[in-house]
């Protein structure tokens, strides 16, 4: 079974902040490094830096791009759920014309009342 969008999203989250993490690392140990060992260590911590912060760059837009995924399943769940919704309005309304007639007078004539007197 593949893995879904959301734990997609969480592995590509969890492995740019390993990275994140990495090259944190990587910078606390140049800054000791450049005190006692001059240029070599600094030039070593400098790429590691950057391949580091190169690595969390690549895991961040993965998980953005996981992250849209999982927006645009939470529409398409929300829009399936509102067509059944009108759906079964519509099926209410076909079933029980004058019923619903009379509903949507009357709260088309509680929302006048309350607007107008909101005014007054």
């Amino acid at each position: 079974m593949s893995p879904t969008n959301s734990e997609n999203l969480k592995d590509q989250l969890n492995e740019a902040g390993s990275h994140l993490k990495a090259a944190a690392n990587a910078a606390g140990t140049a800054v000791k490094g450049v005190a006692s060992s001059v240029s070599d260590e600094a030039v070593q911590a400098k790429a590691r830096i950057k391949a580091e912060l190169s690595e969390t760059a690549q895991y961040g837009k993965s998980a953005a791009h996981a992250g849209g995924a999982v927006a645009k399943e939470q529409v398409d769940a929300l829009m399936d759920k509102s067509r059944d919704l009108i759906d079964s309005a519509a099926e209410l309304i076909r079933e029980k014309p004058l019923a619903s007639f009379g509903v949507a007078f009357a709260a088309g004539f509680l929302i006048a009342k309350l607007t107008r007197s909101s005014h007054d």
